[in-house]
């Protein structure tokens, strides 16, 4: 593991952009078309944000009693990923204030190694990505697709610093969602949570928390790593 270099890792979905918003009115469409569960809000989805897909079905159909099959599941990721990435397609997402420009202050920055790490799929991320005009063709880039467990397993954080050739020690992961923020401590990271997603009593497992990731600079995330 290189001892001279940060790692900067980011999450994509409530963290590059607003998809959560997206996601929880087009998968409660799905959920009420396929199996007719009507009035799926925001919040019934929380306890599956940042899990992936299938926990993330499963959070809401669960808070109005229904439990899916795997064969439902299945149903259900294929057309909430198609519908998702049709209007992805169609409008165009724009980023959270900062995101764009720690990322190239990252990727500029010698003393820097930027990773993206989501559990969506690489389809769908890759989706996002391009949307928002994330340079990822320039990052390592982890997805659900490449690891076995999703969060709050820290395996997706530690594939991505171990993609780095960076301790995870010596990383800073952003995050937006309490299963994330156990991910990247468990994986022994330095996490910064934005409340772009939860209120911030919810994420008061992160090491720092802020509204936004504007105005942030490369030498704070170096202190935040050195500290914590």
């Amino acid at each position: 593991m290189n001892e001279t270099l940060y790692g900067l890792i980011f999450d994509v979905d409530g963290v590059i952009a607003d998809t959560e918003s997206l996601s929880a009115t087009v998968t409660a469409g799905v959920l009420l078309e396929l199996f007719d569960i009507q009035g799926v809000t925001y919040d019934d989805f929380n306890a599956g944000r940042g899990r992936g897909a299938e926990a993330y079905l499963k959070a809401a159909a669960g808070k109005h009693g229904v439990l899916l099959d795997s064969e439902q599941i299945h149903r259900a990721e294929e057309t909430r990923e198609k519908r998702m990435i049709d209007f992805i397609q169609q409008n165009a997402l724009p980023p959270y204030p900062g995101v764009i420009e720690l990322m190239h202050a990252g990727l500029q920055d010698p003393r820097m190694r930027i990773a993206i790490a989501t559990s969506s799929t690489r389809k769908k991320s890759q989706m996002v990505l391009t949307s928002t005009g994330v340079p990822y063709q320039k990052m390592i880039y982890i997805t659900g697709s490449d690891v076995c467990n999703k969060k709050p397993h820290p395996e997706l954080f530690l594939t991505a610093a171990a993609r780095l050739n960076i301790a995870p020690k010596r990383c800073l992961v952003i995050e937006d969602a309490p299963s994330g923020i156990e991910a990247a401590i468990h994986a022994g990271c330095t996490c910064l949570a934005v409340t772009n997603s939860f209120h911030s009593d919810a994420l008061s497992k992160a090491h720092h928390i802020v509204d936004t990731i504007e105005g942030i600079s490369i030498a704070d995330v170096i202190e935040w790593i050195k500290h914590d």
